[in-house]
């Protein structure tokens, strides 16, 4: 496989989703998966479970808002140049309906809305396997290197 650092970010997250390159350690500890990459475009499942619940019974806030984080800057992360990298100055959630271990499988869309040479936004959105929307998230990354 070629240094990381030869890679575009498109080809970068292909290789995860193609299994030769091995995925970002978060999605290990919390059992989600690249599902479908695209230029500008990002997508994770995940089927949250008993032991992501907080003390109330339902999914952890937080696992909705990785999962989202984790699209918008898979998304972003797709349009970096080879030797580029990016960090997220800002994620904003709405978390909209409430996730249980009942829920099922849930997938988090990421999109690019606008990439410049140093600031990318991107949006992700939290579905139900009937596309009923769970959360949705607005993200602000900062473009280094290149």
């Amino acid at each position: 496989m070629p240094k990381r650092d030869s890679l575009t970010g498109l080809q970068q997250m292909q290789s995860i989703a193609a299994g030769t390159a091995p995925p970002a350690p978060i999605q290990d500890l919390l059992g989600f998966r690249l599902a479908h990459v695209d230029r500008g475009r990002a997508a994770f499942l995940c089927t949250p479970d008993a032991s992501m619940r907080n003390p109330m019974g339902s999914i952890h806030g937080g696992i909705a808002m990785t999962l989202l984080d984790s699209a918008a800057g898979a998304a972003v992360h797709t349009t970096l140049a080879a030797g580029e990298g990016y960090a997220t100055l800002e994620t904003k959630v709405n978390l909209v309906r409430t996730i249980t271990p009942d829920t099922g499988e849930v997938r988090a869309d990421g999109t690019v809305l606008h990439r410049g040479g140093r600031v990318a936004t991107a949006e992700a959105r939290l579905t139900d396997r009937t596309g009923g929307l769970l959360a949705h998230a607005s993200s602000t990354c900062l473009i280094l290197g290149g």
